[in-house]
């Protein structure tokens, strides 16, 4: 937590000065009560003096209310330092988040960085808001106490001895046994968010399926192991409040006995004895407001640790200290030398010693079989991962030499799965270029043959689009983000499966479209359908990670025999002929 503190706390050490500033006049304030008490009952109500009541009483009504505006004060600045610090620090997870690569996004998951995003700042958050307080303000008021208990009377104040090192032996014996539980908490909630997201993306299938009971008895199982740890974890703090309390009447009983036996004596004011009892209440106070901040601490700490899992995450795609100078009369040229890939964890792998070039006005298949590497090709020319072999050139430069803005501004990227978000239309369209126009954006569509539908929704352009497009069909969704592309004007298209949701007959106006749209420009094709590609100016064929074939339909007719076989499983005689 120190380490996060160091990041973010920085900006607001004004508010942290200012604030121990108050809390310790806050302090001053409540210290001096207790005493001017005592010289109210010795000094007055004893000798019988109206006037020393009043004055004295006065003068506590002017500290109450100066200790009152402390406290208010300090209310402001320390909900002021929680709602900043905790700000700075989601923003800075998300930046962090969204500067990762797809590898180090998948290795922490989805649900865990929402819930590091949202529940483990809040924790930490909470702990700030607390914790300014009661760390500043709580040894202030015990050592100003001890002292102002020991002026009162030194015999007394023996019984400190025996009850302070019994209220830390209770905080420690708690926390000993509370702070593995707070970090098995966390882990659970991660659990929990896991299958809540799951059970909600997957409702679909769930249903298709018939595994409703089923999910239901997982989101039971996920919730119950979060109920029993969080139960573990509250009887232990339940506990310690009644033990504390007990603690706190019994130091309060042994102070009116032996106090009273003194005072019955002469060797004790009544007024000091009163005195006295306050200020061991300030003490035993300030000790439970530390005993809180154990409970809260450990679970705050398990979660900036998490925290700093995210923000220590040494980026495996970076952009390079000086990018080199973009060469002139080269656009949109495409060249994978020699380029090998493997995921973090593979035995194996998955794309080995991929040669080929393709150049302005080519348009450039890949086929394959399911896991052959055809998407990781994709991938890593917007660097989304790195190649751990070869080299990736885009105008005739290396991609590691150019920064990620540079090389995604040269293209347009059509994911597999096609993805729009909440707003209109328009905005998901306009999503690729910001400052498109009207006239572009449909023509993007007309050219994505997303115009007729669009034209036919209540508000035309400016129809509002659901969360992850659940109110248009698989085939709007997929041309609304091959429009967005298309508005981009890229170097570079990519289509990486993304007609795979279209009818024959939308598919060839489509691709009949692209082909005049993009004769500028280099496209690259993943497709399964051999009708999708057979046009294409170069066909790869990949095969567990190699390039098999490379070339025309018809050469790859002719001497792959890799490709002839998925043509037969997709043609027949006659179209193969």
């Amino acid at each position: 937590m120190i380490k996060l503190f160091a990041r973010y706390l920085t900006p607001y050490m004004l508010f942290v000065v200012l604030g121990i500033v108050v809390l310790f006049g806050q302090a001053i304030a409540e210290l001096y009560l207790p005493n001017l008490m005592s010289d109210i009952v010795n000094k007055g109500m004893v000798q019988g003096d109206v006037n020393i009541i009043y004055t004295i009483g006065a003068k506590m009504l002017a500290v109450t209310f100066a200790s009152t505006t402390c406290a208010i004060v300090a209310s402001f600045l320390s909900s002021q330092l929680a709602l900043g610090f905790g700000r700075d620090i989601r923003k800075g997870l998300f930046r962090k988040i969204t500067d990762c690569s797809l590898h180090e996004f998948e290795t922490i998951g989805t649900a865990s960085l929402i819930t590091r995003t949202t529940n483990d700042i809040v924790q930490i958050q909470q702990v700030v808001v607390m914790g300014f307080r009661f760390i500043i303000y709580s040894p202030i008021m015990c050592i100003g106490g001890m002292i102002m208990a020991y002026s009162k009377d030194k015999t007394l104040s023996i019984i400190f001895a025996v009850v302070i090192p019994v209220l830390l032996a209770v905080m420690v014996g708690i926390a000993s046994v509370i702070i593995p539980s707070f970090s098995t908490m966390q882990k659970r909630i991660d659990k929990l968010n896991l299958t809540l997201r799951e059970s909600l993306t997957g409702i679909r299938v769930i249903r298709a399926f018939n595994k409703t009971d089923h999910e239901k008895q997982r989101f039971a199982d996920a919730n119950r192991d979060l109920m029993d740890v969080s139960i573990k974890v509250n009887k232990v703090m339940a506990l310690m409040m009644p033990v504390m309390m007990l603690i706190m009447n019994v130091t309060t009983l042994a102070i009116l006995w032996f106090g009273g036996t003194r005072v019955s004596t002469g060797q004790m004011d009544i007024g000091n004895m009163m005195a006295f009892t306050q200020y061991a209440m300030q003490i035993i106070g300030s000790v439970l407001m530390v005993a809180v901040m154990f409970v809260m601490i450990p679970r705050a700490q398990a979660s900036a640790v998490r925290v700093n899992e995210v923000l220590d995450i040494k980026r495996e795609v970076v952009d390079p200290n000086t990018e080199t100078k973009q060469p002139t009369g080269v656009r949109g040229k495409v060249e994978f030398r020699n380029v090998s890939f493997r995921y973090a964890g593979s035995e194996s792998d998955v794309l080995d010693n991929v040669s080929f070039t393709s150049s302005a006005g080519e348009t450039t298949a890949i086929i394959g079989g399911t896991g052959a590497g055809k998407s990781t090709i994709v991938n890593l020319i917007p660097r989304f991962y790195d190649a751990t072999g070869g080299t990736i050139l885009i105008d005739d430069v290396d991609i590691k030499e150019m920064n990620q803005t540079t090389v995604r501004e040269k293209i347009g990227f059509v994911p597999q799965g096609a993805i729009l978000f909440s707003g209109t239309v328009n905005e998901n369209i306009r999503f690729g270029k910001k400052d498109a126009t009207d006239a572009e954006i449909e023509h993007a569509a007309r050219v994505a043959q997303a115009y007729d539908f669009v034209s036919n929704m209540p508000n035309r352009f400016e129809t509002p689009i659901s969360q992850g497009g659940t109110n248009v069909s698989g085939g709007q969704k997929q041309r609304l983000s091959i429009a967005r592309a298309i508005v981009r004007q890229p170097e570079i298209y990519i289509f990486d499966d993304s007609f795979s949701a279209l009818d024959f007959k939308t598919d060839s106006a489509l691709r009949a479209a692209l082909k005049n749209e993009t004769k500028q420009s280099t496209m690259l094709i993943v497709a399964q359908r051999v009708t999708s590609i057979m046009e294409a100016d170069r066909i790869i064929v990949l095969d567990d990670g190699k390039i098999v074939g490379m070339g025309t339909h018809r050469e790859l007719l002719n001497n792959c025999d890799v490709y002839r076989e998925i043509c037969s499983s997709q043609l027949s005689e006659e179209e193969l002929a």
